[in-house]
Protein backbone atom coordinates (compact mmCIF):
# COMPACT_ATOMS: atom_id res chain seq x y z
CA UNK A 1 0.00 0.00 0.00
CA UNK A 2 1.40 3.53 -0.89
CA UNK A 3 1.93 5.96 1.71
CA UNK A 4 0.11 9.23 1.31
CA UNK A 5 2.85 11.72 2.86
CA UNK A 6 4.98 10.90 -0.07
CA UNK A 7 2.61 12.04 -2.52
CA UNK A 8 1.12 14.52 -0.38
CA UNK A 9 -2.49 14.74 1.13
CA UNK A 10 -4.65 14.67 -1.92
CA UNK A 11 -8.16 13.63 0.66
CA UNK A 12 -11.21 16.12 0.03
CA UNK A 13 -11.44 16.90 3.17
CA UNK A 14 -10.35 15.89 7.07
CA UNK A 15 -10.91 12.13 7.49
CA UNK A 16 -13.56 11.10 10.22
CA UNK A 17 -12.89 11.37 13.68
CA UNK A 18 -13.54 7.40 13.93
CA UNK A 19 -10.94 7.11 11.29
CA UNK A 20 -8.53 5.37 14.37
CA UNK A 21 -7.59 2.34 15.53
CA UNK A 22 -9.23 2.12 18.43
CA UNK A 23 -12.58 3.49 16.85
CA UNK A 24 -12.64 0.73 13.94
CA UNK A 25 -11.66 -2.07 16.11
CA UNK A 26 -14.64 -0.91 18.07
CA UNK A 27 -16.46 -0.35 14.98
CA UNK A 28 -15.60 -4.00 13.78
CA UNK A 29 -16.41 -5.61 17.59
CA UNK A 30 -19.91 -3.83 17.42
CA UNK A 31 -20.74 -5.23 13.82
CA UNK A 32 -19.09 -8.71 14.32
CA UNK A 33 -21.48 -8.97 17.19
CA UNK A 34 -24.51 -7.32 15.83
CA UNK A 35 -24.13 -9.90 12.83
CA UNK A 36 -23.89 -12.64 15.16
CA UNK A 37 -26.86 -11.63 17.07
CA UNK A 38 -29.01 -10.94 14.08
CA UNK A 39 -28.01 -14.83 12.83
CA UNK A 40 -28.51 -16.80 16.13
CA UNK A 41 -32.21 -14.81 16.30
CA UNK A 42 -32.81 -15.98 12.79
CA UNK A 43 -31.77 -19.16 14.21
CA UNK A 44 -33.28 -19.70 17.50
CA UNK A 45 -36.84 -18.56 15.82
CA UNK A 46 -36.99 -22.08 13.71
CA UNK A 47 -36.45 -23.67 17.13
CA UNK A 48 -39.73 -25.45 18.82
CA UNK A 49 -39.09 -24.29 22.59
CA UNK A 50 -36.82 -21.61 24.20
CA UNK A 51 -33.19 -22.49 24.37
CA UNK A 52 -32.23 -20.71 27.86
CA UNK A 53 -28.30 -20.98 27.06
CA UNK A 54 -28.97 -19.65 23.54
CA UNK A 55 -31.11 -16.91 24.57
CA UNK A 56 -28.12 -15.82 27.25
CA UNK A 57 -26.03 -15.49 24.42
CA UNK A 58 -27.88 -13.87 21.96
CA UNK A 59 -29.52 -11.38 24.87
CA UNK A 60 -27.00 -10.86 27.19
CA UNK A 61 -23.33 -12.06 26.56
CA UNK A 62 -23.25 -10.85 22.69
CA UNK A 63 -25.06 -7.00 23.40
CA UNK A 64 -22.64 -6.78 25.94
CA UNK A 65 -19.79 -6.68 23.21
CA UNK A 66 -21.85 -4.70 20.80
CA UNK A 67 -22.60 -2.26 23.35
CA UNK A 68 -18.45 -2.07 24.30
CA UNK A 69 -17.73 -1.57 20.36
CA UNK A 70 -19.86 1.45 20.74
CA UNK A 71 -17.83 2.84 23.78
CA UNK A 72 -14.79 2.21 22.09
CA UNK A 73 -15.47 3.72 19.06
CA UNK A 74 -16.60 6.44 20.71
CA UNK A 75 -13.21 6.44 22.82
CA UNK A 76 -10.90 6.57 20.15
CA UNK A 77 -13.63 9.59 18.33
CA UNK A 78 -12.80 11.33 21.73
CA UNK A 79 -9.55 10.99 21.79
CA UNK A 80 -9.17 11.52 17.83
CA UNK A 81 -10.89 14.90 19.03
CA UNK A 82 -8.68 16.06 21.66
CA UNK A 83 -5.50 15.44 19.60
CA UNK A 84 -6.70 17.70 16.59
CA UNK A 85 -7.73 20.22 19.20
CA UNK A 86 -4.50 20.33 19.97
CA UNK A 87 -2.72 21.08 16.51
CA UNK A 88 -1.36 17.98 15.78
CA UNK A 89 -1.55 16.62 12.16
CA UNK A 90 -4.35 14.03 11.09
CA UNK A 91 -3.84 10.67 11.37
CA UNK A 92 -2.67 9.44 8.24
CA UNK A 93 -3.80 5.66 7.13
CA UNK A 94 -2.44 3.72 4.06
CA UNK A 95 -3.82 4.78 0.75
CA UNK A 96 -5.55 1.40 -1.03
CA UNK A 97 -5.09 1.55 -4.58
CA UNK A 98 -7.05 -1.39 -6.57
CA UNK A 99 -4.98 -0.84 -9.75
CA UNK A 100 -2.08 -2.01 -7.43
CA UNK A 101 -2.25 -5.95 -7.93
CA UNK A 102 -0.60 -6.62 -4.51
CA UNK A 103 -2.88 -4.39 -2.85
CA UNK A 104 -5.74 -6.32 -4.81
CA UNK A 105 -4.63 -9.37 -3.51
CA UNK A 106 -4.27 -8.64 -0.34
CA UNK A 107 -7.25 -7.02 -0.09
CA UNK A 108 -9.00 -10.32 -1.33
CA UNK A 109 -7.49 -12.66 0.72
CA UNK A 110 -8.22 -10.13 4.02
CA UNK A 111 -11.78 -10.17 2.65
CA UNK A 112 -12.41 -14.10 2.41
CA UNK A 113 -10.43 -14.53 5.88
CA UNK A 114 -12.74 -11.98 7.44
CA UNK A 115 -16.17 -13.71 6.02
CA UNK A 116 -14.50 -17.35 7.06
CA UNK A 117 -13.52 -15.91 10.48
CA UNK A 118 -17.08 -14.53 11.21
CA UNK A 119 -18.99 -17.53 9.43
CA UNK A 120 -16.74 -20.18 11.80
CA UNK A 121 -16.95 -17.91 15.19
CA UNK A 122 -20.92 -17.87 14.55
CA UNK A 123 -21.60 -21.46 14.27
CA UNK A 124 -18.43 -22.69 16.74
CA UNK A 125 -20.20 -20.20 19.58
CA UNK A 126 -23.58 -21.98 19.06
CA UNK A 127 -22.79 -25.45 19.16
CA UNK A 128 -20.61 -24.78 22.52
CA UNK A 129 -23.35 -23.55 23.36
CA UNK A 130 -25.57 -25.72 22.08
CA UNK A 131 -23.38 -28.54 23.82
CA UNK A 132 -23.21 -26.49 26.97
CA UNK A 133 -27.27 -26.92 27.88
CA UNK A 134 -26.47 -31.08 26.93
CA UNK A 135 -26.81 -33.51 29.27
CA UNK A 136 -24.02 -35.20 28.79
CA UNK A 137 -22.49 -31.80 30.02
CA UNK A 138 -24.07 -31.31 33.02
CA UNK A 139 -23.35 -34.54 34.18
CA UNK A 140 -20.02 -35.64 32.48
CA UNK A 141 -17.77 -32.71 32.61
CA UNK A 142 -17.29 -32.82 36.21
CA UNK A 143 -17.38 -36.43 36.52
CA UNK A 144 -16.56 -37.08 39.94
CA UNK A 145 -19.28 -34.59 41.13
CA UNK A 146 -21.85 -35.48 39.26
CA UNK A 147 -21.44 -39.26 39.09
CA UNK A 148 -24.12 -39.95 41.40
CA UNK A 149 -26.59 -37.87 40.27
CA UNK A 150 -26.33 -38.36 36.70
CA UNK A 151 -26.30 -41.83 37.34
CA UNK A 152 -29.73 -41.69 38.73
CA UNK A 153 -31.09 -39.07 36.67
CA UNK A 154 -30.68 -41.71 33.78
CA UNK A 155 -32.61 -43.57 35.90
CA UNK A 156 -35.03 -41.75 36.30
CA UNK A 157 -38.60 -40.81 34.75
CA UNK A 158 -37.31 -37.32 34.10
CA UNK A 159 -34.31 -38.66 32.19
CA UNK A 160 -35.83 -37.43 28.66
CA UNK A 161 -35.92 -34.18 30.45
CA UNK A 162 -33.00 -31.68 29.54
CA UNK A 163 -31.29 -30.77 32.65
CA UNK A 164 -31.58 -27.35 31.95
CA UNK A 165 -35.84 -27.34 32.15
CA UNK A 166 -35.47 -28.40 35.85
CA UNK A 167 -32.43 -26.48 37.12
CA UNK A 168 -33.11 -23.08 35.32
CA UNK A 169 -36.45 -23.00 33.37
CA UNK A 170 -37.07 -20.49 30.62
CA UNK A 171 -36.12 -16.92 30.81
CA UNK A 172 -32.52 -14.72 31.08
CA UNK A 173 -33.35 -13.80 34.79
CA UNK A 174 -32.92 -17.48 36.46
CA UNK A 175 -29.96 -18.45 33.68
CA UNK A 176 -27.36 -15.48 35.23
CA UNK A 177 -28.34 -16.26 38.48
CA UNK A 178 -27.60 -19.76 37.69
CA UNK A 179 -24.12 -18.80 36.11
CA UNK A 180 -23.33 -16.76 38.84
CA UNK A 181 -23.99 -19.24 41.48
CA UNK A 182 -22.16 -21.72 39.25
CA UNK A 183 -19.09 -19.74 39.30
CA UNK A 184 -18.20 -20.30 42.58
CA UNK A 185 -18.69 -24.67 41.91
CA UNK A 186 -16.55 -24.43 39.23
CA UNK A 187 -13.94 -22.66 41.45
CA UNK A 188 -14.64 -26.03 43.84
CA UNK A 189 -14.04 -27.95 41.56
CA UNK A 190 -11.17 -26.68 40.34
CA UNK A 191 -9.64 -26.73 43.58
CA UNK A 192 -10.93 -29.87 44.41
CA UNK A 193 -12.65 -28.39 47.93
CA UNK A 194 -16.51 -29.08 46.78
CA UNK A 195 -18.37 -30.79 49.20
CA UNK A 196 -19.09 -34.63 49.27
CA UNK A 197 -21.60 -35.23 49.44
CA UNK A 198 -23.01 -32.18 47.72
CA UNK A 199 -25.21 -30.50 50.20
CA UNK A 200 -29.37 -30.56 49.77
CA UNK A 201 -31.40 -29.02 49.60
CA UNK A 202 -29.69 -26.72 46.88
CA UNK A 203 -30.33 -22.88 48.39
CA UNK A 204 -31.03 -21.43 44.90
CA UNK A 205 -32.93 -23.74 43.59
CA UNK A 206 -35.74 -21.78 41.52
CA UNK A 207 -39.09 -22.48 42.59
CA UNK A 208 -41.60 -25.23 41.16
CA UNK A 209 -43.66 -23.27 40.05
CA UNK A 210 -41.62 -22.24 37.16
CA UNK A 211 -40.11 -25.05 36.32
CA UNK A 212 -42.24 -28.56 37.16
CA UNK A 213 -45.79 -26.70 36.83
CA UNK A 214 -44.72 -26.06 32.98
CA UNK A 215 -45.51 -29.87 32.53
CA UNK A 216 -47.38 -30.82 35.38
CA UNK A 217 -50.44 -29.06 35.73
CA UNK A 218 -51.34 -28.82 39.50
CA UNK A 219 -55.19 -27.85 38.85
CA UNK A 220 -55.52 -30.79 36.79
CA UNK A 221 -53.98 -33.72 39.45
CA UNK A 222 -56.98 -35.41 40.67
CA UNK A 223 -58.35 -38.89 41.45
CA UNK A 224 -56.78 -41.63 43.40
CA UNK A 225 -54.28 -44.33 42.14
CA UNK A 226 -54.09 -47.67 42.50
CA UNK A 227 -50.27 -49.24 43.85
CA UNK A 228 -48.75 -52.33 44.34
CA UNK A 229 -46.08 -53.23 46.75
CA UNK A 230 -44.03 -56.25 47.38
CA UNK A 231 -42.29 -56.57 50.01
CA UNK A 232 -39.81 -59.55 51.54
CA UNK A 233 -38.60 -60.03 54.51
CA UNK A 234 -34.82 -61.12 55.93
CA UNK A 235 -35.72 -64.27 56.61
CA UNK A 236 -34.56 -67.77 55.36
CA UNK A 237 -37.87 -68.07 53.19
CA UNK A 238 -37.55 -64.59 52.03
CA UNK A 239 -41.05 -64.47 53.25
CA UNK A 240 -43.31 -62.29 50.50
CA UNK A 241 -45.86 -59.73 51.66
CA UNK A 242 -47.92 -57.76 49.13
CA UNK A 243 -49.91 -54.58 50.18
CA UNK A 244 -52.71 -53.31 47.89
CA UNK A 245 -53.06 -49.43 48.37
CA UNK A 246 -55.31 -46.77 46.92
CA UNK A 247 -53.22 -43.37 46.89
CA UNK A 248 -55.49 -40.42 47.82
CA UNK A 249 -53.81 -38.09 45.36
CA UNK A 250 -56.52 -35.43 45.29
CA UNK A 251 -56.03 -32.35 43.16
CA UNK A 252 -56.51 -28.33 43.04
CA UNK A 253 -59.81 -28.30 40.89
CA UNK A 254 -62.96 -29.78 42.60
CA UNK A 255 -64.69 -29.61 38.75
CA UNK A 256 -62.20 -32.42 38.21
CA UNK A 257 -62.71 -34.50 41.39
CA UNK A 258 -62.16 -34.60 45.29
CA UNK A 259 -59.26 -31.85 46.49
CA UNK A 260 -58.30 -33.76 49.70
CA UNK A 261 -55.86 -36.12 49.82
CA UNK A 262 -52.18 -35.24 49.28
CA UNK A 263 -51.96 -32.84 47.22
CA UNK A 264 -54.31 -30.55 49.46
CA UNK A 265 -51.22 -29.45 50.44
CA UNK A 266 -50.62 -27.83 46.68
CA UNK A 267 -50.26 -23.95 47.29
CA UNK A 268 -53.89 -23.32 45.04
CA UNK A 269 -56.30 -22.91 47.08
CA UNK A 270 -54.12 -23.24 50.45
CA UNK A 271 -51.05 -21.85 51.30
CA UNK A 272 -48.66 -23.33 54.00
CA UNK A 273 -45.44 -22.10 55.36
CA UNK A 274 -43.27 -23.48 57.87
CA UNK A 275 -39.70 -22.38 59.24
CA UNK A 276 -37.57 -25.65 59.11
CA UNK A 277 -35.32 -26.04 62.22
CA UNK A 278 -32.10 -27.55 60.29
CA UNK A 279 -30.67 -26.82 56.89
CA UNK A 280 -32.26 -30.41 55.37
CA UNK A 281 -35.58 -29.43 56.15
CA UNK A 282 -36.26 -32.58 58.11
CA UNK A 283 -37.34 -30.99 61.54
CA UNK A 284 -40.55 -28.74 61.20
CA UNK A 285 -41.30 -27.49 64.74
CA UNK A 286 -43.67 -24.56 63.40
CA UNK A 287 -45.92 -24.07 60.24
CA UNK A 288 -49.20 -21.85 59.15
CA UNK A 289 -52.35 -22.85 57.21
CA UNK A 290 -53.78 -20.61 55.31
CA UNK A 291 -57.11 -21.64 53.71
CA UNK A 292 -59.20 -20.58 50.96
CA UNK A 293 -61.91 -18.78 53.39
CA UNK A 294 -59.33 -16.99 54.71
CA UNK A 295 -58.74 -19.11 58.37
CA UNK A 296 -55.37 -19.06 59.22
CA UNK A 297 -53.90 -21.84 61.55
CA UNK A 298 -50.11 -21.81 63.21
CA UNK A 299 -49.50 -25.01 64.56
CA UNK A 300 -46.14 -25.91 66.71
CA UNK A 301 -44.63 -28.92 67.94
CA UNK A 302 -46.02 -30.09 71.32
CA UNK A 303 -43.16 -29.68 74.02
CA UNK A 304 -41.49 -26.86 71.69
CA UNK A 305 -40.70 -23.36 73.18
CA UNK A 306 -42.47 -21.45 70.42
CA UNK A 307 -45.65 -19.65 71.62
CA UNK A 308 -48.60 -20.16 68.86
CA UNK A 309 -48.15 -15.89 68.78
CA UNK A 310 -44.85 -16.05 67.87
CA UNK A 311 -42.87 -16.85 64.43
CA UNK A 312 -39.23 -18.19 65.56
CA UNK A 313 -36.54 -17.12 63.99
CA UNK A 314 -35.56 -19.01 60.46
CA UNK A 315 -36.76 -18.23 56.36
CA UNK A 316 -40.65 -18.89 55.99
CA UNK A 317 -40.69 -20.84 52.95
CA UNK A 318 -44.18 -21.48 51.33
CA UNK A 319 -44.47 -25.03 50.95
CA UNK A 320 -44.41 -26.28 47.13
CA UNK A 321 -44.52 -28.96 44.86
CA UNK A 322 -40.64 -29.85 45.46
CA UNK A 323 -41.35 -30.03 49.57
CA UNK A 324 -42.45 -33.62 48.84
CA UNK A 325 -41.25 -34.03 45.87
CA UNK A 326 -37.48 -33.56 47.11
CA UNK A 327 -35.85 -36.07 44.61
CA UNK A 328 -37.88 -36.24 41.35
CA UNK A 329 -34.59 -37.05 39.43
CA UNK A 330 -31.95 -38.13 41.54
CA UNK A 331 -33.08 -40.94 44.14
CA UNK A 332 -30.87 -43.33 45.60
CA UNK A 333 -32.98 -46.23 46.98
CA UNK A 334 -32.41 -47.98 50.25
CA UNK A 335 -31.21 -51.56 49.82
CA UNK A 336 -34.40 -52.91 50.84
CA UNK A 337 -36.08 -51.08 48.30
CA UNK A 338 -33.91 -52.48 45.55
CA UNK A 339 -33.58 -55.92 46.44
CA UNK A 340 -37.71 -55.89 47.18
CA UNK A 341 -38.18 -54.33 43.02
CA UNK A 342 -35.24 -57.42 42.45
CA UNK A 343 -37.26 -59.90 44.00
CA UNK A 344 -40.65 -58.92 42.48
CA UNK A 345 -39.25 -58.81 39.09
CA UNK A 346 -37.76 -62.07 39.18
CA UNK A 347 -34.35 -60.72 38.76
CA UNK A 348 -32.77 -62.62 42.03
CA UNK A 349 -34.12 -65.67 42.65
CA UNK A 350 -36.60 -66.00 46.07
CA UNK A 351 -35.56 -69.57 46.35
CA UNK A 352 -32.01 -68.84 47.03
CA UNK A 353 -31.96 -68.71 50.91
CA UNK A 354 -31.57 -65.39 52.96
CA UNK A 355 -30.54 -63.66 49.79
CA UNK A 356 -32.81 -60.64 50.80
CA UNK A 357 -30.97 -60.05 54.15
CA UNK A 358 -27.80 -61.11 52.60
CA UNK A 359 -28.39 -58.31 49.49
CA UNK A 360 -28.96 -55.75 52.29
CA UNK A 361 -25.85 -56.78 54.13
CA UNK A 362 -23.70 -56.54 51.20
CA UNK A 363 -24.97 -52.93 50.05
CA UNK A 364 -24.70 -51.94 53.29
CA UNK A 365 -21.09 -52.89 53.56
CA UNK A 366 -18.50 -50.24 53.99
CA UNK A 367 -16.19 -50.37 51.01
CA UNK A 368 -13.68 -47.33 49.96
CA UNK A 369 -14.39 -47.55 46.30
CA UNK A 370 -17.02 -48.83 44.07
CA UNK A 371 -14.33 -51.59 42.53
CA UNK A 372 -13.60 -53.04 45.92
CA UNK A 373 -17.77 -53.08 46.91
CA UNK A 374 -18.40 -54.85 43.32
CA UNK A 375 -15.64 -57.23 44.30
CA UNK A 376 -17.21 -58.23 47.67
CA UNK A 377 -20.68 -58.67 46.16
CA UNK A 378 -19.25 -61.62 43.94
CA UNK A 379 -17.23 -63.38 46.06
CA UNK A 380 -19.78 -63.22 48.81
CA UNK A 381 -22.66 -64.31 46.96
CA UNK A 382 -20.33 -67.05 45.45
CA UNK A 383 -19.28 -68.32 48.36
CA UNK A 384 -23.06 -68.27 49.86
CA UNK A 385 -24.65 -70.12 46.84
CA UNK A 386 -22.11 -72.12 44.79
CA UNK A 387 -22.76 -75.12 46.15
CA UNK A 388 -26.91 -75.30 46.58
CA UNK A 389 -27.75 -73.08 43.58
CA UNK A 390 -27.51 -73.30 39.69
CA UNK A 391 -25.02 -70.58 38.34
CA UNK A 392 -27.83 -69.16 36.27
CA UNK A 393 -28.86 -67.89 39.53
CA UNK A 394 -25.81 -67.26 41.16
CA UNK A 395 -24.66 -65.49 37.98
CA UNK A 396 -27.79 -63.19 38.01
CA UNK A 397 -28.18 -62.33 41.74
CA UNK A 398 -24.20 -61.41 42.11
CA UNK A 399 -25.11 -59.23 38.61
CA UNK A 400 -28.21 -57.46 40.27
CA UNK A 401 -26.96 -56.45 43.27
CA UNK A 402 -23.51 -55.53 41.95
CA UNK A 403 -25.73 -53.03 39.51
CA UNK A 404 -27.68 -51.91 42.58
CA UNK A 405 -24.78 -50.94 43.74
CA UNK A 406 -23.42 -49.06 41.04
CA UNK A 407 -26.75 -47.29 41.11
CA UNK A 408 -27.56 -45.69 43.85
CA UNK A 409 -23.62 -46.05 46.30
CA UNK A 410 -21.05 -43.80 45.52
CA UNK A 411 -17.78 -44.27 48.32
CA UNK A 412 -15.62 -41.57 46.29
CA UNK A 413 -18.59 -38.71 46.53
CA UNK A 414 -20.15 -40.17 50.25
CA UNK A 415 -23.21 -40.59 48.38
CA UNK A 416 -26.15 -43.15 49.20
CA UNK A 417 -29.35 -43.05 50.83
CA UNK A 418 -28.78 -42.42 53.71
CA UNK A 419 -26.91 -38.89 52.27
CA UNK A 420 -30.14 -37.30 50.83
CA UNK A 421 -33.21 -38.19 52.44
CA UNK A 422 -36.83 -38.81 50.31
CA UNK A 423 -39.63 -36.85 51.66
CA UNK A 424 -42.76 -38.83 49.31
CA UNK A 425 -43.97 -41.49 52.45
CA UNK A 426 -42.52 -42.03 55.82
CA UNK A 427 -40.82 -45.26 55.52
CA UNK A 428 -36.97 -44.23 54.91
CA UNK A 429 -36.94 -40.71 56.41
CA UNK A 430 -39.82 -38.12 58.49
CA UNK A 431 -41.29 -37.28 54.87
CA UNK A 432 -44.70 -37.31 56.15
CA UNK A 433 -44.59 -37.29 59.25
CA UNK A 434 -42.39 -34.10 59.71
CA UNK A 435 -45.44 -32.73 60.13
CA UNK A 436 -48.11 -35.31 60.86
CA UNK A 437 -46.30 -37.01 63.90
CA UNK A 438 -49.20 -36.46 65.98
CA UNK A 439 -47.30 -33.90 68.07
CA UNK A 440 -48.45 -30.75 66.15
CA UNK A 441 -50.70 -28.68 67.88
CA UNK A 442 -52.74 -25.06 66.79
CA UNK A 443 -53.76 -22.41 68.60
CA UNK A 444 -57.28 -24.55 69.12
CA UNK A 445 -55.90 -27.10 70.98
CA UNK A 446 -56.29 -29.51 68.18
CA UNK A 447 -53.81 -32.17 67.16
CA UNK A 448 -52.60 -32.14 63.89
CA UNK A 449 -53.76 -36.24 62.37
CA UNK A 450 -51.14 -38.67 61.89
CA UNK A 451 -53.92 -41.60 60.56
CA UNK A 452 -52.15 -43.29 57.70
CA UNK A 453 -56.02 -43.23 55.69
CA UNK A 454 -55.91 -39.25 54.87
CA UNK A 455 -53.35 -40.03 52.36
CA UNK A 456 -53.85 -43.75 51.35
CA UNK A 457 -56.27 -46.94 52.14
CA UNK A 458 -55.22 -50.50 51.95
CA UNK A 459 -57.53 -52.15 50.01
CA UNK A 460 -55.63 -55.75 50.64
CA UNK A 461 -52.71 -57.65 52.21
CA UNK A 462 -51.44 -60.61 51.79
CA UNK A 463 -49.28 -60.33 55.55
CA UNK A 464 -46.65 -62.68 56.37
CA UNK A 465 -49.22 -64.33 58.85
CA UNK A 466 -50.30 -66.16 56.19
CA UNK A 467 -54.25 -65.52 54.55
CA UNK A 468 -55.22 -62.53 52.91
CA UNK A 469 -57.61 -59.50 53.71
CA UNK A 470 -59.17 -57.83 50.96
CA UNK A 471 -61.74 -55.11 51.54
CA UNK A 472 -63.11 -51.85 49.15
CA UNK A 473 -63.22 -49.83 52.22
CA UNK A 474 -59.90 -50.46 53.64
CA UNK A 475 -58.66 -53.19 56.00
CA UNK A 476 -56.56 -52.51 59.16
CA UNK A 477 -52.78 -52.83 58.34
CA UNK A 478 -50.83 -55.80 60.01
CA UNK A 479 -47.01 -55.42 60.19
CA UNK A 480 -45.50 -58.10 58.83
CA UNK A 481 -43.15 -58.22 62.10
CA UNK A 482 -44.82 -58.82 65.15
CA UNK A 483 -44.46 -55.88 66.88
CA UNK A 484 -48.11 -55.65 68.49
CA UNK A 485 -49.51 -52.27 68.61
CA UNK A 486 -46.20 -50.70 68.78
CA UNK A 487 -46.27 -49.36 64.82
CA UNK A 488 -49.38 -47.16 65.80
CA UNK A 489 -47.68 -44.99 67.96
CA UNK A 490 -44.28 -44.67 66.62
CA UNK A 491 -43.44 -43.00 63.27
CA UNK A 492 -41.98 -46.31 60.78
CA UNK A 493 -39.00 -43.83 60.08
CA UNK A 494 -37.98 -44.57 63.93
CA UNK A 495 -36.84 -48.09 63.03
CA UNK A 496 -36.57 -48.23 59.33
CA UNK A 497 -34.51 -45.13 59.12
CA UNK A 498 -30.47 -45.30 59.50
Amino acid sequence: MTDPTSQGDQRPGKVSLFANPISVIGIWLAGISLIVILLLMAYEATLHGHNPYLGIITFVVLPTFLVLGIVLAAIGALRERRRRARGEADAHWPILDLNVGAQRRTLGLLSMAAVVFLAMSAFGSLKAYEYTETNEFCGTVCHTVMEPEYTAYQNSAHSRVPCVECHIGPGVDWFVKSKLSGAYQLYAVAMDNYPRPIHTPIANLRPSQDTCENCHWPEKFFGNNYVTRDYYLQDEDNTHVRVDLMLRVGGGDGREGPQDGIHWHMNIANEIEYIAADERRQEIDWFRVTRLDGTVSTYVRDGSDIAHDEVPEGEIRSMDCIDCHNRPSHRFFPPQVSMNAALARGEISTTLPGVKGLGVELLEGDYETTEEAVAAIEASVRDEYASIASPADVDATVATIQEIYRNNYFPKMNTNWKAFPENIGHMWAPGCFRCHDGEHVNEAGNTLTRDCNVCHVILAEEPAQGGSLMSLVGVPFQHPEDIGEEWKEVSCVECHAP
